[in-house]
């Protein structure tokens, strides 16, 4: 990563800021409305130099975990942010007894793709006609075990 960022939970203070990133990530984006309701689940920021520069919100039952959204603002993708967000998550979800993660993504998004392969995540179905805007199959991951910090 160029710049050191610092991993927190989110506080509805954040919720402008992750809502903004999230409008220049996704064609359908959650309002800050729709991350306020996640304010009590695993819901991380990272800061940099004052300012949110991504965000990941997960939530949890038990010992399974869903990965439900993450992003970074469009100038410090590909600097680690999105793999720093994504293994202090699953540190913290390692921690509370999680050892099955999901996630969906676009077979389309290589680059998350190939991060979250990198951390130990694999295929194991597809959700067709998944996503709307534009219509496109979802694939769905699951990483068993670890804590995230191994990268396995």
């Amino acid at each position: 990563m160029d710049a050191p960022c610092r991993i927190q939970a989110a506080s509805s203070a954040d919720l402008g800021a992750v809502a903004r990133i999230e409008a220049t990530a996704f064609p359908d984006p959650w309002s800050a409305e729709q991350f306020g309701s996640h304010l009590g689940d695993l819901f991380l920021v990272a800061v940099a130099a004052g300012e949110v520069i991504g965000y990941l919100v997960a939530w949890s039952v038990g010992v399974e975990a869903e990965i439900l959204n993450v992003a970074v603002a469009p100038d410090v993708r590909r600097r680690g942010t999105a793999r720093t967000l994504l293994t202090e998550a699953l540190a913290k979800l390692g921690q509370a007894g999680v050892t099955s993660v999901f996630l969906e993504v676009r077979p389309s998004n290589v680059a998350a793709r190939h991060l979250y392969a990198s951390v130990g995540f694999r295929e194991v179905a597809r959700r067709r006609g998944y996503y709307a805007t534009p219509r496109e199959d979802a694939l769905v991951l699951r990483r068993e075990g670890h804590d995230g910090r191994d990268g396995q």
